[in-house]
């Protein structure tokens, strides 16, 4: 293949890496490679990442435009082509019958390009009046009852209910009538699809980029806007509810749970309101107005859906426009998927399954970036893994016995079979935490202790292994009974029916309602018993149900994949059930199998061997589909200096386990080795340290000999803070001080600031140039050996992975946790290519072998050993001296 490398548009002048990064990725994506990319912070990843894929998508869709051009031409030698194909592969088959079916295709195909480049021409079009300002009116294909997303959404419960003379209010309450796969007829399979058809546009090819958190997003999207490509290419930014809501009456609700019960709630409303408006039904009583959404409008929704597309917006941006115009930024972006380039997303909306198939999100031959996927493994597992207590599964139970018996002469045989089913299921999981249901959840007690089982072990135990738990699972997909019990809730909190306990005392269905629950929520209670009542309850929503129909499908893992920690506390309402997910790869795979090619960039992905034997060959990729890139930093070699560090000033031989670290000639060695850098850094030093535990004991010893006042003379000391909300004044403040120490000659040299391991400053936060001259990390952050989740995961490992170098993968999992958080916290100091700091690893065991490989490798090929205190000292004295006297240009 020609070299790309000119090709790539860039705003300013790439450096060589930049160039090769771009290379890589251009081969990756347009030979469908699994494509694993290193590249340190600092070195304009984002950049390269965006430059170099819609360079690739630029291509191929002029090339896709051309062939398709070419097929509309028909083209007599392709048609001699196809007949000659055609020949060989039914030679029984008459001339005119071989000519007949060879013609149909063709002409299929033929329509079938031609409605495409309608479909685009009249985007494009549409999209370039709008950047032209020009007024524009939709004309939109629907029936009159379809005019938003709620639609989709009630169409189910509508179908198979009698319009017998029921509360008109209550039919969208009943489940529809069920079929099971295996019993629906083609006709009812497909009559929706067909429906639906002429109203969807086409998935265009496009890149889904994820990453961790929406300040990274963020970021991501503001390297759009300033690239090349910033004002051609249409961009979706996906986000919650939670971000991109601008009701009032949802926001103030606070709680993502809520929100969207909330919202789904108003976008129901609107549709009954609607249907209502054409019946001569008498008037509703004063005071019994359902509220809707005001910002659904479906005009104003297609209006933003080609203002989203028209011009590359961030989340701040979105909700700007949405207050403006009156309109939806969470419904209006995910209509505009299907048109988009490039979609920009959070990791948990593309890892989970069910999550990208409510947002509409579709990867069968699309583009899957996932950047900081350092924790990829570890961000799959969490993802999938559910927590349940014991209070949620006795009120599912409650709420689903009472919907069951209020409309139970109306629900079909199979509702009411599948729905025991649930009754049934409910019941053995409360049975596993020592409970029953049916009485109060508050009062019962448990014997304390936990125990980790096996799926089919812990399905046993709860005495349901015989119930079909795949066939529950489609049916709480198909019936979206957890919707209906959410509406069940609403329509019933603080009546009659008793939807927070199961208990049947009148008295107590009047003051247990839910209404009454939540209203304490929302009053801030400062009873004790009130706020004990909301402590129970994480997370607080209309109806667990939702939680139970995830923890269910869980449990529909493989065997091996997964295991689930049955916690029991002393009182029923705060045991839980736990699923742990072991086995990433199997989510995974979905991705990988789907996709055209997915690509996994990060600062520093190693150690990589581990990563592919769990997440990629687990997950059936091959080796040859794998391409890897590993890049360089951009900085030269002389403006980083690491260390490794076995011996402190007095000789004390530094080695920070669990038996050794709190001595306290450690804890005073380690002082003296911070005070003695402390002397000679300038600007700002960051101290790590492996635990929030370890810091108060060290810190606490410090204050007590005297240490911290020595420390004081020379920095002005910051701490991180245990509130996230709080982490942008402390940076703030240390920032400002540093700015302050350089301009003044006082004592004080700059700032030191005493942060953890996987804290809130270990990953995401910048300490570039005065910020972050000198970073140290104390001991090694090894993950808690004891934990039970931990050690199952590693006795997995040990029996379905390979031993890698004759190391056992479980403690390789743990070497790996261990370097994988130092190396985060470590690449926080060097950010740009004129940057220079020095890396102090205090811990003699950072210097074995295996240890050190894990480093990235444009740290390590710097890396000094010292086994003294003396010479590390004074390499670092000279590094600093050598830049004071010759800046960087």
């Amino acid at each position: 293949m020609e070299s790309k490398s000119g090709r790539f548009p860039f705003p300013f002048q790439p450096y060589p890496i930049q160039e090769s990064f771009m290379e890589a990725l251009y081969t990756a994506l347009d030979q469908g490679k699994i494509g694993i990319f290193e590249s340190p912070t600092g070195t304009g990843k984002s950049l390269s990442l965006i430059c170099g894929a819609l360079t690739w998508l630029r291509d191929y869709e002029e090339e896709k435009k051309k062939q398709e051009a070419a097929k509309l031409l028909d083209r007599p030698e392709e048609c001699d082509a196809v007949k000659e194909e055609n020949s060989n592969g039914h030679l029984s088959e008459p001339d005119w019958v071989s000519e007949f079916v060879q013609k149909k295709a063709e002409r299929d195909m033929v329509n079938k390009l031609k409605d495409e480049e309608l479909k685009r021409k009249k985007r494009e079009e549409r999209l370039e009046m709008i950047r032209h300002n020009a007024q524009l009116r939709y004309a939109v294909k629907r029936k009159a009852s379809e005019d938003d997303e709620a639609v989709k959404l009630l169409q189910l419960s509508r179908e198979g209910v009698e319009s017998e003379s029921h509360d008109p209010e209550e039919e969208g309450l009943i489940v529809a009538e069920y079929e099971s796969d295996d019993e629906a007829t083609p006709k009812s399979r497909l009559c929706d699809d067909d429906e639906d058809e002429d109203l969807e546009e086409d998935h265009v090819t496009k890149i889904y980029y994820c990453s961790r958190t929406h300040s990274q997003l963020a970021q991501f999207v503001h390297e759009v806007q300033k690239s090349p490509y910033g004002t051609a290419v249409r961009l979706v930014n996906l986000g919650s509810r939670q971000n991109l809501c601008i009701n009032p009456e949802v926001i103030r609700l606070g709680n993502v749970q809520m929100m969207n019960d909330r919202c789904l709630e108003m976008q129901k409303n609107k549709h009954e309101k609607r249907e209502k408006a054409t019946d001569l039904e008498p008037k509703r009583r004063r005071g019994d107005a359902k509220v809707t959404c005001a910002f659904s409008g479906f005009e104003n929704l297609m209006a933003m859906r080609d203002e989203v597309l028209v011009k590359v917006r961030d989340v701040e941006q979105l909700l700007q426009h949405g207050r403006e115009t009156h309109t939806c930024p969470y419904y209006s972006t995910r209509m505009a998927i299907p048109a988009a380039q490039v979609v920009v997303l959070p990791y948990q909306s593309l890892l989970h399954a069910s999550t990208r198939k409510a947002s509409g999100i579709k990867l069968k031959d699309q583009i899957v970036i996932i950047d900081e996927a350092h924790n990829l493994t570890d961000t799959i597992s969490a993802i999938h893994s559910t927590e349940i207590s014991g209070a949620q599964l006795c009120r599912a139970h409650s709420q689903l016995s009472q919907y069951c018996e209020r409309y139970r002469s109306r629900l079909k045989a199979k509702n009411l079979m599948y729905i025991k089913q649930i009754l049934f299921v409910l019941e053995g999981l409360v049975r596993t935490l020592g409970g029953k249901v049916g009485q109060n959840p508050n009062t019962q007690s448990c014997q304390a202790g936990s125990e980790l089982l096996t799926i089919n072990d812990f399905l046993f135990k709860g005495q349901v292994d015989n119930i079909n738990l795949f066939k529950v699972q489609k049916y709480f997909e198909k019936s979206m009974i957890s919707r209906k019990l959410c509406g069940f809730v609403e329509k019933y909190e603080g009546s009659g029916v008793n939807t927070h306990s199961s208990s049947k005392n009148k008295e107590n269905r009047r003051t247990e309602g839910l209404g009454r629950f939540l209203q304490t929520l929302q009053n801030k209670p400062t009873d004790v018993s009130e706020q004990q009542v909301a402590v129970e309850d994480k997370p607080i929503m209309a109806s667990p149900m939702m939680l139970v129909e995830s923890f269910l499908s869980a449990l529909t893992n493989t065997n091996k994949d997964g295991r689930v920690v049955i916690q029991r506390q002393a009182c029923l309402a705060q045991s839980n059930l736990k699923f742990l997910l072991l086995n990433a790869a199997v989510h995974f795979a979905q991705i990988v199998e789907e996709c055209r090619a997915v690509i996994i960039a990060g600062g520093t992905m190693q150690p990589v061997a581990d990563f592919k034997e769990q997440l990629l060959f687990s997950a059936g990729v091959t080796e040859d589909r794998i391409l890897e890139f590993s890049c360089g930093h951009v900085i030269p070699p002389e403006n980083i200096l690491p260390i490794i560090l076995c011996a402190g000033p007095s000789g004390q031989q530094l080695e920070f386990t669990f038996q050794t670290r709190d001595t306290p000639q450690m804890m005073e060695e380690t002082g003296r080795v911070l005070s003695n850098l402390c002397n000679i850094v300038p600007g700002g030093v960051v101290c790590f340290f492996p635990s929030y535990e370890y810091e108060k004991r060290i810190l606490g010893h410090w204050e007590s000999t005297g240490v911290l006042q020595r420390l004081q003379s020379k920095k002005k000391i910051f701490q991180e803070p245990k509130k996230a909300s709080q982490v942008e004044q402390v940076l703030s403040d240390y920032s400002k001080c540093i700015q302050r120490c350089s301009n003044a000659e006082s004592g004080q040299t700059g700032a030191l600031l005493f942060s953890v391991v996987g804290g809130k400053m270990s990953e995401g936060i910048n300490f570039s140039d005065e910020l972050g001259r000198c970073i140290v990390m104390v001991g090694m952050p090894y993950p808690n050996i004891k934990s039970p989740e931990l050690q199952e995961k590693m006795a997995y490992l040990d029996k379905h992975m390979p031993h890698i170098s004759g190391k056992s993968p479980g403690k390789a999992l743990v070497e790996s946790l261990c370097m994988k958080a130092v190396n985060q916290s470590i690449g926080r100091a060097i950010r740009h290519s004129g940057d220079y700091a020095c890396i102090v690893l205090c811990d003699h065991r950072y210097a074995r072998t295996g240890t050190l490989q894990k480093l990235p490798q444009w740290i390590r090929s710097s890396t000094h050993t010292h086994t003294t205190f003396g010479p590390a000292f004074a390499s670092v004295r000279r590094f600093f001296l050598e830049k004071r006297q010759r800046p960087p240009l």
